[in-house]
């Protein structure tokens, strides 16, 4: 049924329609989709570990597979490497009962701020490399701010990476995280420019023997991600990371398609899942119809400081009932203000991302009470 509710600044009440998406939906074939999830927390700032499983089986209900303990998960912003090994094992567990998809992100994070020899960075990162083979699940190579800092040149990257690809069981997503996202990571390969960068990428694919099954290129920038997809050797996979323009990238043109690994559609998974099923049946004008209006919801979650975007995936799962309260690691829910966590809110519902409008009603009227001076 549909709900409104008066928001601040609208003379009208804004009028939540029920977007009737179905509750599941069978795993895309024409496309290999994986959703970031977050954490959920309780009060006192520990992991709220039964609302944390449940949203992951919601991704896997409508077709996604679940990207593990990356920057979704407050990797490096709230979640230390104890409680993202932990959560690498439930997760991986949880899908192993379930027979879904699982790839989980190794990184560095262990180690503290600063530089280190690099032989310090390979063995950090063989350490969770070992946790998640040992769990049973994919392996994203995170960027490491670890190595960023290290360091020198290209060929220092393409020694570590190809250290590690070779302890790997299986082939392995490269992460690739733009400074937008992480400061931190500001000029990672080593190189002065995309293109530069891109071209230790792609030597970094060619060399590693068929470890490397994809890219996740998360730049926001539409025009460099189809220039390395098409640079790519055959058979290596460019996973979109771009929370802006991410219709366009999976839409594809006539020389290919990027396939996705988001943080987006942790917030807007059903009209995702849907607009997905239309594309595998060929159905251009539904799969526009479907993803096109999730855009200007995903641009204001991912604006800048774009590395807040969790707290917009987070609010989202709370007004859909996925989670009791509306709190992150480290009270980050705090970041980002009532004024876009509104604007978010009423571009969900245009997106039909508010999947249940009479529960999302309510909790929107229990944060303004609580958020917005009356």
């Amino acid at each position: 049924m549909p709900a409104e509710i008066r928001l601040p600044g609208r003379d009208e009440p804004l009028i939540i329609a029920d977007p009737g998406w179905p509750r599941g939906y069978p795993s895309p074939v024409s496309r290999s989709v994986y959703a970031a999830a977050h954490v959920a927390a309780r009060p006192g700032g520990e992991i709220d570990w039964e609302s944390t499983l449940r949203f992951r089986d919601f991704l896997w209900d409508h077709g996604f597979g679940v990207a593990e303990a990356m920057d979704t998960a407050q990797r490096g912003m709230g979640l230390s490497w104890a409680g993202a090994r932990e959560l690498i094992a439930r997760s991986a567990a949880r899908a192993a009962e379930r027979g879904a998809a699982i790839a989980c992100g190794a990184g560095t994070d262990q180690l503290p701020p600063g530089t280190h020899p690099l032989p310090d960075i390979v063995a950090a990162y063989q350490e969770q490399l070992d946790a998640v083979q040992g769990a049973g699940a994919g392996v994203i190579l995170m960027a490491s701010r670890a190595l960023a800092a290290s360091a020198r040149s290209g060929q220092d990257y393409l020694g570590v990476y190809l250290t590690l690809l070779r302890q790997a069981d299986r082939p392995v997503i490269l992460h690739w995280l733009g400074a937008a996202f992480d400061p931190a990571l500001a000029g990672y390969w080593a190189a002065p420019d995309f293109e530069s960068a891109a071209e230790v990428v792609t030597t970094l694919a060619e060399r590693a023997d068929g470890k490397v099954a994809g890219v996740k290129l998360s730049v926001l920038n539409a025009g460099q991600e189809v220039a390395l997809r098409r640079r790519l050797p055959p058979g290596v996979r460019l996973y979109t990371g771009d929370d802006f323009h991410y219709d366009e990238l999976i839409r594809g043109d006539g020389q290919g398609h990027s396939d996705a690994l988001l943080g987006a559609f942790a917030a807007v998974t059903a009209p995702a899942a849907a607009a997905l099923r239309a594309l595998d049946a060929g159905d251009l004008a539904g799969y526009d119809a479907a993803i096109g209006p999730t855009m200007p919801l995903s641009r204001t979650i991912f604006e800048a400081p774009t590395a807040c975007y969790k707290v917009g995936v987070a609010f989202l799962a709370w007004l859909n009932g996925l989670q009791p309260r509306f709190a992150m690691l480290g009270g980050l829910q705090r970041r980002r203000a009532p004024e876009h966590l509104i604007r978010v809110f009423e571009l969900a519902a245009a997106a039909g991302a508010l999947l249940e409008p009479g529960l999302a009603a309510a909790r929107m009227t229990e944060y303004l009470a609580a958020a917005v001076p009356q």
